[in-house]
């Protein structure tokens, strides 16, 4: 979508993993930080949306010196009051049919359940770095005895390019999921929810025109997101299907391609 020179974004919703913090250092530079800050001083809604639990999105709000207004995590399935670092919204589904389906396709494959704001029950621990916050190991019949918001299926051991082919056509029960393209792994969340079926129900609330909408992201999981905005950006190492959902691409996340685009409209303040 071609945006006038004088349009100026009142929301901008920011994917977290390979928009702001590069996978590669486990960071978010300088500049980034620098650049969203001055978008927040401008009085601009600035909306962190992730595929991140509450407990990964916390520490990344507390970096950006975001103090207020609302982030939402898990892919859209909990939206998190800044200000009281409370879930004010959280949707669930059963988990018990999702493993059904899965088991046999997936076989040897890991669960995690997010318990929001506390842990995630675990069939096996994570990498601390690939799944955020305390994790708790248990049984599958303990992990599946309550709806819950998310559910991580890592098929450890296996390509992003077999799994994707493994899930090809699945139909999830009462779900809908997202496939990785840079580790295989599933992220299912409950029917309907996404990040941007959350960011339209917090524009309405907020006032915000639907025109005056901005996102970047990289991953599958933003491809509704980039086409909800008004102007949607693809960061440049995003897969080609997500590149094509966007307006625009950016440079790298290892470029700071983020922090162009946001000084478009909002350039460093004295």
């Amino acid at each position: 979508m071609t945006t006038p020179s004088s349009w100026k974004p009142r929301l901008v919703a920011l994917d977290v993993d390979g928009t702001m913090l590069d996978p590669a250092t486990q960071s978010i530079s300088a500049g980034v930080r620098r650049a969203v800050s001055d978008v927040v001083e401008a009085g601009v809604h600035v909306v962190v949306s992730t595929g991140r639990s509450m407990l990964g999105t916390l520490p990344v709000l507390d970096e950006l010196g975001i103090s207020d207004g609302d982030a939402l995590c898990s892919n859209g399935a909990v939206r998190v009051e800044v200000s009281s670092r409370e879930a004010v919204s959280v949707e669930t589904f059963d988990p018990q049919p999702v493993y059904e389906r899965l088991s046999p396709l997936l076989p040897g494959a890991l669960y995690a359940a997010e318990q929001v704001g506390t842990a995630s029950l675990v069939t096996e621990l994570f990498d601390p770095e690939e799944l955020h916050g305390p994790q708790r190991r248990c049984s599958v019949e303990r992990l599946l005895e309550h709806p819950v918001p998310r559910l991580i299926v890592n098929w450890a051991g296996h390509s992003p390019e077999r799994l994707r082919a493994s899930m090809d056509g699945v139909v999830l029960p009462g779900c809908c999921y997202t496939v990785d393209h840079y580790q295989p792994w599933v992220t299912v969340v409950p029917d309907g929810v996404s990040k941007a079926s959350a960011l339209e129900k917090l524009r309405v609330e907020l006032g915000v025109a639907a025109e005056d909408t901005l996102a970047v992201g990289d991953g599958d999981n933003d491809i509704q997101m980039l086409e909800w905005a008004h102007h949607g950006v693809a960061m440049g190492q995003g897969p080609s299907v997500v590149r094509s959902a966007a307006d625009e691409v950016a440079g790298t996340v290892s470029e700071d391609g983020l922090v162009p685009v946001l000084r478009r409209w909002f350039p460093p303040r004295d």
